[in-house]
């Protein structure tokens, strides 16, 4: 059976968005997935979805519209490979200047659908051969012996992880998921020194998590942290002494606090 990309259309100009979506649509027969270019439904989205290319359509930017697709990071993290932006020199020279993204494509405006169609059959071939495997690499001839601690952070709640993430990312490297189901997935993928962990979430809650990781001898030794709100404070205390998670932090959370916290934990 044939595998279709799972694409994500998004960026200030909504008129080249739609029509991009039109002719996926109705050309290729793709089911693009639209979303707005704000940074929490972006994150919500990318989190949810995993799309596999994401097409950013670009639209009068400066260097803080710009920015907001720097969430895209994550998106690359848990596995989605590319990112195509439609821009115009000016837009494009501010990607250039101002992303934090590490590697885009560029395509032009007035949109060639034909050059976007090569592009998506050449990442789709890729995708049915390799099934976009992720192979870790570390250099072990870097000479550089500090290695920033690995934080998984789980909260259903797109606003609270990039608060977290902003809170964190001066001094760690800091992996978002919004579930416990992409919680495990991202266990599988990377190592982890610490994980934020959400008590109150759907499907699968914080101590559902925590348990499973406890009885896996894989994560039982990763240290736990609970966010949770107050009304939740008694519930979580219980926790500390059937499953022993490291503590917890009270959401909203100071960066003074949480960071005091981890450092705590790991020192």
């Amino acid at each position: 059976m044939n595998k279709k990309l799972k694409i994500l259309v998004t960026g200030r100009n909504r008129r080249i968005a739609r029509d991009i979506c039109a002719h996926l649509e109705d050309d290729r027969d793709y089911r693009p997935i639209r979303c707005d270019a704000a940074k929490s439904v972006l994150l919500e989205t990318i989190l949810s979805e995993l799309p596999h290319v994401v097409i950013i359509c670009t639209g009068n930017e400066s260097a803080d519209s710009v920015k907001i697709y720097d969430i895209l990071k994550e998106s690359a993290r848990l596995g989605s490979s590319e990112v195509i932006v439609v821009a115009n020199d000016e837009d494009r020279k501010l990607f250039m200047s101002d992303s934090g993204l590490k590697k885009m494509f560029f395509l032009s405006r007035p949109v060639s659908m034909l050059t976007l169609y090569r592009r998506l059959e050449e990442i789709e071939k890729n995708f049915e051969e390799k099934e976009f495997s992720l192979r870790e690499y570390i250099n072990t001839n870097d000479t550089d012996t500090f290695r920033r601690r690995h934080i998984l952070v789980v909260d259903d709640d797109p606003e609270q992880l990039i608060v977290i993430r902003d809170q964190l990312k001066e001094f760690y490297e800091v992996t978002l998921v919004n579930s416990g189901e992409m919680a495990f997935r991202a266990l599988k993928k990377y190592s982890f020194d610490l994980i934020l962990l959400d008590y109150l979430m759907p499907e699968m809650d914080g101590p559902e998590v925590l348990k499973q990781l406890k009885q896996d001898t894989g994560y039982a030794e990763i240290p736990v942290i609970f966010l949770t709100g107050v009304a939740d404070k008694d519930a979580v205390v219980k926790l500390l002494v059937e499953y022993k998670p490291e503590g917890y932090v009270l959401k909203p959370s100071k960066k003074s606090e949480l960071v005091a916290k981890i450092i705590e934990v790991l020192g």
